[in-house]
Protein backbone atom coordinates (compact mmCIF):
# COMPACT_ATOMS: atom_id res chain seq x y z
CA UNK A 1 0.00 0.00 0.00
CA UNK A 2 3.29 2.30 0.42
CA UNK A 3 1.85 3.79 3.05
CA UNK A 4 2.73 7.99 3.72
CA UNK A 5 3.29 9.02 7.27
CA UNK A 6 0.88 11.82 8.46
CA UNK A 7 3.83 14.49 8.66
CA UNK A 8 4.66 13.62 5.07
CA UNK A 9 0.97 13.77 3.84
CA UNK A 10 0.68 17.19 5.77
CA UNK A 11 3.04 18.65 3.87
CA UNK A 12 1.56 17.26 0.62
CA UNK A 13 -1.73 18.64 1.74
CA UNK A 14 -0.17 22.38 1.17
CA UNK A 15 1.39 21.46 -1.89
CA UNK A 16 -2.09 20.60 -3.12
CA UNK A 17 -3.40 23.61 -1.61
CA UNK A 18 -0.80 26.08 -3.10
CA UNK A 19 -1.40 24.69 -6.81
CA UNK A 20 -5.28 25.15 -6.51
CA UNK A 21 -4.68 28.65 -5.52
CA UNK A 22 -2.18 29.09 -9.07
CA UNK A 23 -4.16 26.63 -11.30
CA UNK A 24 -5.26 28.90 -14.37
CA UNK A 25 -8.99 29.74 -14.78
CA UNK A 26 -9.13 27.19 -17.53
CA UNK A 27 -7.79 24.29 -15.89
CA UNK A 28 -9.86 25.15 -12.64
CA UNK A 29 -13.62 25.26 -14.44
CA UNK A 30 -12.97 22.41 -16.63
CA UNK A 31 -11.71 20.06 -13.28
CA UNK A 32 -15.12 21.32 -11.09
CA UNK A 33 -17.43 20.90 -14.13
CA UNK A 34 -16.11 17.32 -14.63
CA UNK A 35 -16.05 16.90 -10.60
CA UNK A 36 -19.61 17.62 -10.42
CA UNK A 37 -20.93 15.95 -13.48
CA UNK A 38 -19.06 12.62 -12.20
CA UNK A 39 -20.23 13.31 -8.81
CA UNK A 40 -23.85 13.58 -9.61
CA UNK A 41 -23.80 10.72 -12.50
CA UNK A 42 -22.99 8.66 -8.35
CA UNK A 43 -25.73 10.06 -6.81
CA UNK A 44 -28.34 9.05 -9.67
CA UNK A 45 -26.64 5.73 -9.23
CA UNK A 46 -26.80 5.17 -5.63
CA UNK A 47 -30.72 6.44 -5.78
CA UNK A 48 -31.37 4.05 -8.46
CA UNK A 49 -29.77 1.21 -6.37
CA UNK A 50 -31.61 1.91 -3.78
CA UNK A 51 -34.83 2.15 -5.31
CA UNK A 52 -34.34 -1.07 -7.50
CA UNK A 53 -33.19 -3.18 -4.02
CA UNK A 54 -35.01 -1.08 -1.14
CA UNK A 55 -31.69 -1.56 0.92
CA UNK A 56 -29.85 2.00 1.53
CA UNK A 57 -26.58 0.46 2.66
CA UNK A 58 -26.23 -1.16 -0.49
CA UNK A 59 -26.14 2.34 -2.31
CA UNK A 60 -23.98 3.67 0.25
CA UNK A 61 -21.42 1.41 -0.18
CA UNK A 62 -21.18 1.61 -3.84
CA UNK A 63 -21.63 4.98 -4.12
CA UNK A 64 -17.58 6.02 -3.38
CA UNK A 65 -17.07 4.79 -6.81
CA UNK A 66 -17.46 8.20 -8.34
CA UNK A 67 -15.53 9.95 -5.58
CA UNK A 68 -12.53 7.40 -6.35
CA UNK A 69 -13.11 8.22 -10.65
CA UNK A 70 -12.89 12.05 -10.17
CA UNK A 71 -10.03 11.99 -7.74
CA UNK A 72 -7.77 9.73 -9.44
CA UNK A 73 -8.76 12.24 -12.97
CA UNK A 74 -7.40 15.10 -11.02
CA UNK A 75 -10.63 16.39 -10.61
CA UNK A 76 -11.78 19.09 -8.11
CA UNK A 77 -14.68 19.46 -5.76
CA UNK A 78 -15.61 22.20 -3.55
CA UNK A 79 -15.78 20.75 -0.51
CA UNK A 80 -11.86 19.36 -1.06
CA UNK A 81 -10.76 22.45 -1.84
CA UNK A 82 -12.16 24.27 1.27
CA UNK A 83 -9.85 22.43 3.22
CA UNK A 84 -6.54 22.25 1.24
CA UNK A 85 -6.66 26.14 -0.48
CA UNK A 86 -6.79 27.53 2.98
CA UNK A 87 -3.54 26.22 4.38
CA UNK A 88 -1.12 27.65 1.60
CA UNK A 89 -1.93 30.99 2.78
CA UNK A 90 -1.85 29.93 6.39
CA UNK A 91 1.54 28.28 5.69
CA UNK A 92 2.58 31.38 4.38
CA UNK A 93 3.55 29.85 0.94
CA UNK A 94 5.27 32.92 -1.43
CA UNK A 95 2.40 34.65 -3.42
CA UNK A 96 -0.62 32.86 -1.94
CA UNK A 97 -3.18 35.05 -0.55
CA UNK A 98 -6.84 34.64 0.42
CA UNK A 99 -8.06 36.58 -2.57
CA UNK A 100 -6.61 33.59 -4.62
CA UNK A 101 -8.12 31.15 -2.17
CA UNK A 102 -11.66 33.04 -2.28
CA UNK A 103 -11.38 33.18 -6.64
CA UNK A 104 -10.30 29.47 -6.44
CA UNK A 105 -13.52 28.50 -4.54
CA UNK A 106 -15.62 30.92 -6.49
CA UNK A 107 -14.32 29.30 -9.80
CA UNK A 108 -15.06 25.73 -8.38
CA UNK A 109 -18.40 26.00 -7.50
CA UNK A 110 -19.21 27.35 -10.76
CA UNK A 111 -17.95 24.46 -12.53
CA UNK A 112 -19.21 21.86 -10.03
CA UNK A 113 -22.84 23.52 -10.36
CA UNK A 114 -22.34 23.11 -13.88
CA UNK A 115 -21.46 19.93 -14.34
CA UNK A 116 -23.89 18.32 -12.05
CA UNK A 117 -27.02 20.23 -13.39
CA UNK A 118 -25.39 18.72 -16.60
CA UNK A 119 -26.02 15.50 -15.36
CA UNK A 120 -29.14 16.53 -13.94
CA UNK A 121 -30.87 17.68 -17.66
CA UNK A 122 -29.62 14.25 -18.96
CA UNK A 123 -30.50 12.40 -16.09
CA UNK A 124 -34.26 13.96 -16.01
CA UNK A 125 -34.60 13.17 -19.58
CA UNK A 126 -33.65 9.51 -19.08
CA UNK A 127 -36.26 9.37 -16.23
CA UNK A 128 -39.32 11.00 -17.98
CA UNK A 129 -38.64 9.48 -21.91
CA UNK A 130 -37.28 12.83 -22.92
CA UNK A 131 -39.65 14.94 -20.47
CA UNK A 132 -43.06 13.31 -22.49
CA UNK A 133 -44.06 11.15 -19.70
CA UNK A 134 -44.24 10.87 -15.66
CA UNK A 135 -41.10 10.18 -13.79
CA UNK A 136 -40.30 6.64 -12.87
CA UNK A 137 -39.92 5.01 -9.82
CA UNK A 138 -36.43 6.93 -9.35
CA UNK A 139 -37.28 10.26 -10.17
CA UNK A 140 -39.86 10.35 -8.07
CA UNK A 141 -37.62 9.33 -5.50
CA UNK A 142 -35.28 12.41 -6.41
CA UNK A 143 -38.70 14.68 -6.62
CA UNK A 144 -39.23 13.15 -2.47
CA UNK A 145 -36.08 13.68 -1.21
CA UNK A 146 -35.82 17.35 -2.46
CA UNK A 147 -39.18 18.33 -0.89
CA UNK A 148 -37.96 16.88 2.27
CA UNK A 149 -34.71 17.86 2.74
CA UNK A 150 -35.98 21.98 1.84
CA UNK A 151 -39.46 21.90 3.02
CA UNK A 152 -38.88 19.65 5.74
CA UNK A 153 -36.17 22.07 7.30
CA UNK A 154 -38.27 25.08 6.54
CA UNK A 155 -40.86 23.52 8.63
CA UNK A 156 -38.62 23.21 11.65
CA UNK A 157 -37.59 26.70 11.51
CA UNK A 158 -33.75 27.35 13.19
CA UNK A 159 -33.88 23.48 14.49
CA UNK A 160 -34.03 22.96 10.60
CA UNK A 161 -31.11 25.52 9.89
CA UNK A 162 -28.90 24.18 13.03
CA UNK A 163 -29.80 20.64 11.93
CA UNK A 164 -28.98 20.99 7.51
CA UNK A 165 -25.95 22.98 8.60
CA UNK A 166 -24.61 20.26 11.12
CA UNK A 167 -25.34 17.33 9.24
CA UNK A 168 -22.82 19.76 6.45
CA UNK A 169 -20.25 19.61 9.38
CA UNK A 170 -20.26 16.35 9.82
CA UNK A 171 -20.36 15.38 5.33
CA UNK A 172 -17.60 17.25 4.80
CA UNK A 173 -15.59 16.03 8.13
CA UNK A 174 -16.04 12.81 6.05
CA UNK A 175 -15.34 13.86 2.81
CA UNK A 176 -12.16 15.83 3.26
CA UNK A 177 -10.76 12.91 5.44
CA UNK A 178 -11.73 11.22 2.14
CA UNK A 179 -9.16 13.62 0.20
CA UNK A 180 -6.38 12.96 2.68
CA UNK A 181 -6.52 9.86 3.07
CA UNK A 182 -6.08 9.29 -0.40
CA UNK A 183 -2.63 10.75 -0.08
CA UNK A 184 -1.17 8.64 2.38
CA UNK A 185 -0.76 5.93 0.32
CA UNK A 186 1.23 6.24 -3.48
CA UNK A 187 -0.66 3.08 -4.95
CA UNK A 188 -3.96 3.31 -6.72
CA UNK A 189 -5.60 0.38 -4.48
CA UNK A 190 -4.47 2.20 -1.30
CA UNK A 191 -5.82 5.22 -2.30
CA UNK A 192 -9.04 3.89 -3.14
CA UNK A 193 -9.41 1.83 -0.09
CA UNK A 194 -8.60 4.49 2.08
CA UNK A 195 -11.05 7.31 0.27
CA UNK A 196 -13.87 4.51 0.42
CA UNK A 197 -14.38 4.34 3.98
CA UNK A 198 -15.33 7.94 4.83
CA UNK A 199 -17.26 8.53 1.64
CA UNK A 200 -19.32 5.58 2.77
CA UNK A 201 -19.84 7.06 6.22
CA UNK A 202 -21.22 10.17 5.00
CA UNK A 203 -23.53 8.85 2.30
CA UNK A 204 -24.80 6.09 4.64
CA UNK A 205 -25.45 8.38 7.90
CA UNK A 206 -27.71 11.05 5.22
CA UNK A 207 -25.11 13.77 5.69
CA UNK A 208 -25.40 16.99 3.56
CA UNK A 209 -22.70 17.61 0.50
CA UNK A 210 -23.36 20.66 -1.34
CA UNK A 211 -22.02 18.95 -4.71
CA UNK A 212 -24.86 15.96 -4.39
CA UNK A 213 -27.46 18.51 -3.87
CA UNK A 214 -26.44 20.56 -6.76
CA UNK A 215 -27.51 17.62 -8.90
CA UNK A 216 -30.71 16.43 -6.64
CA UNK A 217 -31.93 18.97 -6.06
CA UNK A 218 -32.38 20.77 -9.55
CA UNK A 219 -33.29 17.20 -10.95
CA UNK A 220 -36.24 17.59 -7.82
CA UNK A 221 -37.84 20.85 -9.60
CA UNK A 222 -37.46 19.11 -12.82
CA UNK A 223 -38.91 16.11 -11.98
CA UNK A 224 -41.73 17.63 -10.54
CA UNK A 225 -41.00 17.95 -7.01
CA UNK A 226 -43.16 20.35 -4.70
CA UNK A 227 -40.20 22.97 -3.99
CA UNK A 228 -38.63 26.20 -5.39
CA UNK A 229 -35.51 27.22 -6.21
CA UNK A 230 -35.80 29.44 -3.19
CA UNK A 231 -36.24 26.68 -1.19
CA UNK A 232 -33.29 24.82 -2.53
CA UNK A 233 -31.25 27.88 -2.02
CA UNK A 234 -32.20 29.55 1.23
CA UNK A 235 -32.95 25.99 3.29
CA UNK A 236 -30.57 23.94 1.74
CA UNK A 237 -27.69 24.80 -0.47
CA UNK A 238 -26.61 28.34 1.19
CA UNK A 239 -26.32 26.69 4.81
CA UNK A 240 -24.75 23.30 3.29
CA UNK A 241 -21.89 25.09 1.77
CA UNK A 242 -21.12 26.96 5.13
CA UNK A 243 -21.36 23.85 7.01
CA UNK A 244 -19.01 22.14 4.65
CA UNK A 245 -16.92 24.90 4.35
CA UNK A 246 -16.15 24.88 8.58
CA UNK A 247 -16.31 20.55 8.66
CA UNK A 248 -13.35 20.33 6.16
CA UNK A 249 -11.43 23.37 7.15
CA UNK A 250 -11.73 22.67 10.67
CA UNK A 251 -11.97 19.38 11.52
CA UNK A 252 -9.56 18.09 8.86
CA UNK A 253 -7.23 20.58 7.43
CA UNK A 254 -7.08 23.00 11.00
CA UNK A 255 -6.30 19.62 13.14
CA UNK A 256 -3.83 18.08 10.60
CA UNK A 257 -1.91 21.22 10.00
CA UNK A 258 -1.56 22.10 13.93
CA UNK A 259 -0.64 18.76 14.89
CA UNK A 260 1.17 17.05 12.05
CA UNK A 261 2.61 20.02 10.36
CA UNK A 262 3.16 22.29 13.46
CA UNK A 263 4.05 19.48 15.81
CA UNK A 264 4.96 20.93 19.59
CA UNK A 265 8.32 20.30 20.03
CA UNK A 266 8.08 16.84 22.94
CA UNK A 267 7.85 17.05 26.25
CA UNK A 268 10.84 14.66 26.51
CA UNK A 269 13.14 17.77 24.40
CA UNK A 270 15.65 18.54 26.96
CA UNK A 271 14.98 16.38 29.56
CA UNK A 272 17.98 15.59 31.35
CA UNK A 273 18.92 11.76 32.60
CA UNK A 274 19.77 11.24 36.06
CA UNK A 275 23.06 9.39 36.45
CA UNK A 276 22.81 6.56 37.75
CA UNK A 277 24.34 5.69 41.14
CA UNK A 278 26.58 3.16 41.83
CA UNK A 279 25.78 -0.01 42.49
CA UNK A 280 27.07 -0.03 46.85
CA UNK A 281 29.33 -2.79 47.02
Amino acid sequence: MSYVTPQEFATKMIDAGEAKIFMSTKDTLIRAYMAGAILALAAAFAVTIAVNTGNFLVASILFPVGFCMLYLLGFDLLTGVFTLAPLAVIAKRPGCTWGGVFRNWGLVFAGNFAGALTTAVFMAIIFTMGFSQEPNAVGQKIGQIGETRTLGYAAAGWAGLLTVFIRAVMCNWMVSTGVVAAMMSNSVSGKIMAMWMPILVFFYLGFEHSIVNMFLFPSGIMLGGNFTWFDYFAYNEIPVVVGNLVGGLTFVGGMIYATHYKTSPSRKAGYEKAPVAAPAE
